[in-house]
């Protein structure tokens, strides 16, 4: 028997570790917290014959309802043992009211003497192995589900390689699937569902800057809020003059932030109002009360940053009265993309801006979260120049365009078999 110890930052990391050295056919005998992350213990004793085609692996789904069974009986352990405890508490204390009042410290002198660290400690450990069990349980049902799909049903599975290359989520994938379940010829059934997944892109009734009024731009550093402020800008006074539009800055963090639209409004001719930190934005707006569209730029600053909590509820004040739209660069990757919406979204989010469009390798991060979150795509930037790279999305454009820079190599083996175990996590959203 190979035994063998992985380490790794988390659960699914090490997992994979074991399965590329020791293959699929590695016993996980072993798993503990670590500094840095976690150990897993593996061995491999011999190989088991592959199950044949069409048919689940009988021993593995064995070994899985084992763990669930020793889940469970954890648990109860877990329960119960919560249980007597109280009970004993509820004795002693009982004695104690019963007890002369010179006897009342003898009573409950054992009870003190019960160190509650060592518990607490125990039921850590516990709900470690038990989080790590989960772990385990996902990525092997994921493994099953990825194997039975192919052999069952073949097409499905083409089309889950595709949405992946795209870069969409398992959540979304699986939607867009559903409703395509029926269709049997292959090239129908990708048409519907990129027809879906284009109908599934929200896009604004009116154009934001032709309904006017108060606009911010928010956004983490570096997605590009003051180059599209700017495309937008020059965008209207091209069309209407620069009469009508006033620009303001909130951002005095960043240095030249403010000298940058300082220098647009010479340009284009435009009014600026800089606000500094702890200026009402209220009575800063109240001059350009007349101006029929008003854009801010605002600060990208760090998430646990006070000033950003600041900004962002003077945004969602009624005083205000701001359209905020979310800029997301589709160059950012979906975990940057979802901790940015769930940072921002705090403001009351009318609507999001996708910007170097031209630089990304994939739009399905991107396009994935405003559908998720039901986020009307009000503008696509995808170029330097001013205004003209700047444009009014529409759902097949963007379907077209997210297909042709998909990923040319499907995803591996073991990628598929992680994206069927995120399903176990969450419910599919549903396309509307």
């Amino acid at each position: 028997m190979q035994v063998k110890r992985f380490f790794a930052a988390d659960m699914r990391t090490a997992m994979k570790l074991v399965r590329d050295e020791l293959g699929a056919d590695a016993s996980i005998i072993g798993n503990r917290r670590v500094a840095g992350g976690v150990e897993l213990t593996a061995a491999l004793d011999y190989q088991v014959p592959a199950a044949p085609a069409r048919q689940p692996n009988p021993a593995l789904e064995a070994e899985l309802r084992k763990t669930q069974a020793k889940i469970a009986t954890a648990q109860a352990e877990l329960t119960t043992r919560t249980r007597v405890d109280s009970g004993k508490d509820r004795q002693l204390f009982g004695a104690a009211a019963d007890a002369p009042d010179d006897n009342v410290a003898d009573v409950l002198r054992p009870a003190r003497a019960v160190p509650a660290s060592t518990d607490q400690g125990a039921l850590n450990a516990m709900r470690f192995e038990l989080h790590g069990l989960r772990e385990l349980i996902e990525v092997q049902l994921g493994s099953i589900a990825w194997g039975q799909m192919q052999n069952r049903q073949p097409q499905q599975a083409n089309l889950w390689r595709r949405l992946q290359r795209m870069g969409l989520s398992a959540e979304l994938s699986k939607a867009l699937l559903e409703r395509v379940a029926t269709i049997s010829e292959p090239r129908q059934a990708w048409r519907m569902l990129l027809a879906h997944l284009a109908h599934a892109i929200k896009t604004p009734k009116q154009e934001p800057m032709e309904e006017g009024g108060v606009i911010a731009l928010v956004g983490p550093a570096g997605m590009g809020k003051t180059t599209t402020l700017a495309k937008l800008a020059a965008r209207y006074v091209l069309k209407y003059g620069a009469q009508h539009i006033a620009l303001v800055s909130l951002d005095s963090y960043r240095i030249g932030a403010q000298e940058q639209i300082k220098t647009l409004g010479r340009i284009l001719n435009v009014p600026v109002t800089l606000v500094d930190p702890g200026q009402s934005l209220t009575q800063a707006l109240a001059p350009l009360a007349r101006k029929r569209v008003v854009l801010i730029d605002t600060a990208g600053l760090p998430v646990n940053d006070p000033a950003l909590r600041m900004q962002l509820e003077t945004l969602a004040s009624r005083g205000v009265n701001a359209k905020n739209y979310l800029v997301m660069a589709a160059t950012s990757q979906a975990q940057v993309l979802k901790a940015a919406y769930h940072s921002y979204k705090r403001c009351g989010l009318t609507g999001c801006i996708v910007t170097k469009a031209d630089e990304a390798t994939s739009l399905g991060e991107v396009l994935g979260l405003a559908i998720s979150q039901r986020l009307p795509l009000a503008y696509l930037a995808d170029g330097p120049r001013i205004p003209d790279d700047l444009r009014i999305p529409r759902g097949h454009q963007l379907v077209s365009r997210a297909v042709g820079l998909q990923a040319t190599q499907d995803p591996s083996e073991d990628t598929m078999a992680e994206v069927f175990a995120g399903l176990y996590q969450q419910p599919a959203r549903r396309v509307s």
